[in-house]
């Protein structure tokens, strides 16, 4: 019978370089940046990690398709390495091959690391998403990312009936928390604050989705080495421990069916309840602390604080106007400023999402410092709305 892997793998080390308009790295450069803070960070020698997994999810613009980057890059020691992508959630996915490789019992120490560079290809936004292959000039033609979730926020406000003015002002409220967190994070991409008025008068990308309510595209490279929990305090005294990771691929259904009502993302919610069931969390309102999630736009968080039960279906407006999610709330979301200050290079967003809350159950986030949290919880989400991948990965002392 399955046992999970509850408990059985610990995080020992972490690396995150700053993101943004990284010019003055390239990709092997950004690779030795996060690489190096994580293996000083887990106080191991290189030839102690038994096994890689390197998440990217554009490689021809940058690394190539193969493993043999990472391993050329870092110089390790002959051993297996797995590159890794699964559209958005790529950087997730490196991490879940190193915690699922020490749970199975194959490993004692492993390494995940994502990156991606993409501002070198002077695009505003990130290129065609090739991985759909023919599908997308057939199915998606007309298709934008700001467009699919600009949808998403329609329905959402014609479903829980909203008016135009105060949907925009609770998405508002979203952009303008995080971008206040964010003001105090040096990795950050974006460290500016922004009022809910700039939000609300920004220039519009896809109605009702404005300037500040859609991330940005950096580059930027993320690490982490994990080992088997019962080995892990032979490293440090506060290592942080995997409770659940959970990926939920969409079956298409949400595309090409009509009993989805458009307003939530299923793969999100069935994560969700996937990782809460292996930690053994039974309210996640009350017992998740803190989180990182996926805010590629203020619509996606607003609706991920229901799909993963922190806040009622219909009501996440009601904790957004009373301050749950903002630093000082009952259930801080984004302390680090979130894809909305930091970017979204693909490779590298979910281990950046853990890192996070590794330093702040660790108490060493600075400024951005919670008061005492127990569990974090990371959302790391690839493609649209009506057709995507999402993993929610828990950790805790």
């Amino acid at each position: 019978m399955a046992e999970g892997i509850k408990d059985k793998v610990a995080i020992i080390g972490m690396g995150c370089t700053k993101f943004g308009e990284r010019f003055d790295a390239g990709p092997q450069d950004l690779i030795v940046e996060a690489f190096t803070e994580c293996l000083a960070d887990a106080g191991i020698e290189k030839n102690a990690i038994q096994a890689a997994w390197w998440g990217v999810h554009m490689p021809d613009i940058s690394v190539g398709r193969g493993a043999t980057t990472l391993g050329v890059t870092l110089k390790l020691p002959f051993i297996p390495i797995t590159r890794v992508e699964n559209f958005c959630a790529t950087g997730s996915e490196a991490l879940r091959g190193a915690v699922y490789g020490v749970a199975s019992g194959a490993y004692d120490v492993c390494l995940a690391l994502g990156m991606e560079k993409l501002k070198d290809t002077g695009y505003g936004g990130l290129p065609l998403a090739g991985g759909l292959g023919y599908q997308a000039p057939l199915r998606m033609f007309n298709m934008t990312a700001p467009g699919g979730f600009a949808m998403m926020a329609t329905k959402y406000f014609s479903q829980y009936n909203l008016s135009p003015q105060d949907g925009k002002m609770m998405l508002a409220k979203v952009s303008s928390k995080s971008h206040k967190n964010g003001a105090l994070n040096p990795k950050a991409h974006l460290r500016k604050e922004i009022t809910v008025e700039q939000v609300m008068n920004a220039p519009v990308i896809a109605w009702p989705l404005g300037l500040f309510d859609c991330c940005g595209v950096s580059d930027g490279a993320a690490a982490a080495i994990v080992c088997r929990a019962d080995m892990a305090k032979k490293f440090r005294q506060d290592p942080v421990f995997v409770k659940s990771l959970a990926i939920s691929v969409s079956s298409g259904e949400e595309m090409l069916y009509t009993k989805w009502d458009g307003s939530h993302v299923e793969p999100g919610y069935r994560a969700g309840i996937a990782a809460y069931k292996e930690a053994g969390i039974k309210n996640p309102r009350e017992e998740v602390s803190m989180a990182e999630v996926h805010d590629c736009f203020s619509i996606t968080e607003a609706v991920t604080m229901e799909d993963l039960q922190f806040s009622a279906r219909g009501k996440v407006k009601d904790d957004i106007d009373a301050g749950r999610f903002n630093s000082d709330g009952a259930q801080p979301i984004q302390i680090d400023g979130g894809l909305k200050c930091f970017g979204h290079p693909i490779g590298a967003s979910g281990l950046r999402m853990m890192y996070e809350m590794y330093k702040q159950l660790q108490g060493k986030a600075d400024k951005r410092q919670l008061k005492d949290p127990k569990v974090g919880l990371t959302h790391n989400m690839g493609g649209f709305p009506s057709m995507c991948v999402v993993s929610v990965c828990i950790v805790g002392k």
